[in-house]
């Protein structure tokens, strides 16, 4: 063993007391920050108080002279806090003080004698959702646009809307989250839909007569390798994929076609020039239940919320941090531009549990105090 081995273990030896000394002290002082939660138990004081963890951060800064350590000392204090409003958290949960959701729990939804509403016409994929959720026997009725749906539910016209929020090949349906904040209805359910794009024409077209394609922005994005190997078709966006059916009955063009459902194609007397145009054929599209009414079944097992944050190094961190501190799974996190606030971002997180469960009470206590806006968008 030669004298740089020697060294190393002496260091070793150093650090493994240095650490035991850190343990120890970070043990007291999380024991005392147990006295801060009684406190403000006792007072009805926050957990989260940003002025005074500012003052925190700028004292232990100015104990240092490197820049370096100011950053580490800055990132470990940062985080020693963090842990902190983490335990004072779960004593206020363990005395009762969680957030009040406002949320019902029930253990059936009711579907009986309600009103559906749908974005778009007969045949389309949110059309076919509603079906699969609520039955072909449910009242049902379309409206043109997504937010129209929003709308009637909201005023009580519709006891629930169904709407696209993500799929599997194209991503998130983004325009759909905006308007989970700008309406107050709430995600009650969820279906997934497998979808599976065919080309539609009229009987007596075939696909050597077809000039234009028809679909849904979405739709005509998961068929593009199908339809760009077509260069010479032109392909037009309209409102959905049943809509572009309707379209070309009603233009009775045989070089228009439509990527629609194969459903579709037999409520509106279309031929299938071509099935499964889709090249992801494991394509599945995400589809919400909303109500106006805040309730969730008894055995809902996923929570939407959404959240604004602070434009500053670290704060998103910290708020998932509440997730990660009990033992929260998160599943899903998107982000949206705040309207009028440059380069800010509102983000919306699916998280694993119920809002019953005590961890997720304690990940949304610590949320609600921390983050700005916060809404739970609903549990199922």
């Amino acid at each position: 063993m030669n004298e740089n081995t020697l060294d190393l273990q002496e260091i070793r030896k150093r650090l493994d007391e240095i650490d035991s000394q850190m343990v120890a002290l970070f043990e007291e002082r999380m024991n005392v920050c147990g006295q801060v939660a009684e406190f403000k138990i006792s007072t009805g004081k926050p957990v989260f108080d940003g002025e005074r963890e500012q003052q925190k951060i700028e004292a232990v800064t100015a104990m240092v002279e490197d820049s370096f350590d100011k950053q580490a000392v800055k990132e470990l204090f940062t985080q020693m806090m963090t842990m902190s409003r983490r335990l004072q958290y779960r004593l206020l949960a363990e005395h009762g003080l969680v957030a009040d959701s406002g949320f019902r729990a029930v253990k059936e939804l009711n579907k009986d004698k309600v009103r559906v509403v749908y974005q778009g016409v007969e045949g389309a994929y949110s059309h076919e959702a509603a079906i699969q959720y609520f039955g072909e026997n449910a009242s049902m009725y379309h409206v043109p646009a997504w937010e129209d749906a929003m709308k009637d539910v909201e005023d009580g016209k519709a006891d629930y809307a169904v709407l696209p929020i993500e799929n599997s090949s194209a991503g998130s349906v983004i325009a759909n989250y905006d308007l989970l904040i700008k309406y107050h209805n709430y995600i009650v359910a969820e279906v997934f839909l497998p979808v599976n794009h065919a080309l539609l024409g009229l009987q007596d077209a075939d696909i050597e007569s077809v000039t234009t394609v028809f679909s849904h922005p979405q739709a005509l994005m998961q068929c593009s390798e199908y339809l760009n190997s077509n260069s010479e078709w032109k392909q037009i966006s309209v409102e959905n994929t049943a809509v572009a059916a309707k379209k070309v009955l009603e233009e009775g063009d045989p070089g228009q076609a439509a990527v629609a459902s194969e459903i579709a194609g037999k409520l509106y007397n279309l031929k299938v020039l071509k099935s499964s145009i889709n090249h992801n054929r494991n394509n599945t599209t995400r589809f919400i239940i909303l109500s106006r009414e805040a309730v969730y079944r008894e055995d809902a097992g996923k929570i939407s919320i959404s959240f604004e944050v602070p434009h500053t190094s670290g704060s998103l961190y910290t708020m998932l941090s509440n997730f990660i501190y009990n033992g929260v799974n998160m599943m899903m996190i998107e982000s949206r531009p705040i309207p009028g606030k440059n380069w800010e971002y509102r983000f919306f997180v699916d998280i694993e549990g119920n809002m019953g469960d005590a961890s997720v009470q304690n990940a949304l206590k610590g949320i609600e105090e921390e983050a700005s806006n916060m809404r739970i968008l609903g549990n199922y």
